[in-house]
């Protein structure tokens, strides 16, 4: 993974004789803020990125509709999870996940669950499945917006008539989805 961020040249210290005035110096403080912020984005949106492209491998391994995820037990039955038993899953390997499932292992598991890169990714996937691609992203919507925006992923994934290739297909959306992003801002 390739970061590309431009850092400001540090400004050699001047006698207080040489110093710029108050006001120069708000702006620089502003202009430099500014520019820390587009750098976190962007770091931000690559994280992302990478984020998506894991919840295609999980995907690809094993997907499940109906569950958030697939393990297998001690006698090697495969096993659904969903919020009422996803303590039996606890300490063992993932062998499949639905989309937000998938999103969610690729960020770091149920742990990370509430992570800002988890959410955020929840977001532009939902946004790139049902928003409009002249607005832009919603970032941060409030929470019984973001729990409607997972439960309208959750639907999707489990339409009887999806397939595993449509979500990949989706996912790779959502990568474009987000290189798009890092342009625009980069702009």
């Amino acid at each position: 993974m390739t970061l590309d961020l431009m850092t400001a040249r540090p400004r050699q210290a001047q006698p207080a004789e040489h110093r710029l005035p108050w006001r120069e110096r708000m702006r620089e403080r502003r202009r430099l803020a500014h520019q820390d912020r587009l750098a976190a984005h962007l770091a931000e949106l690559h994280h992302i990125r990478s984020l998506v492209a894991g919840a295609r491998t999980v995907v690809r391994s094993g997907w499940v509709q109906d569950s958030w995820f697939a393990y297998r037990d001690e006698q090697g039955q495969e096993r659904a999870v969903t919020a009422q038993n996803v303590q039996r899953m606890e300490g063992r390997p993932v062998t499949g996940a639905c989309l937000v499932g998938a999103i969610v292992h690729a960020g770091g598991g149920l742990a990370a669950l509430h992570s800002q890169p988890v959410q955020r990714a929840l977001d532009l996937t939902w946004h790139t499945l049902y928003g409009d691609e002249r607005e832009p992203v919603r970032w941060c919507p409030a929470p019984p917006v973001r729990t409607a925006h997972v439960r309208d992923l959750t639907r999707w994934n489990d339409d009887p008539g999806r397939s595993p290739r449509e979500v990949t297909a989706l996912l790779h959306t959502v990568d474009r989805a987000a290189a798009a992003e890092i342009e625009r801002v980069r702009a």
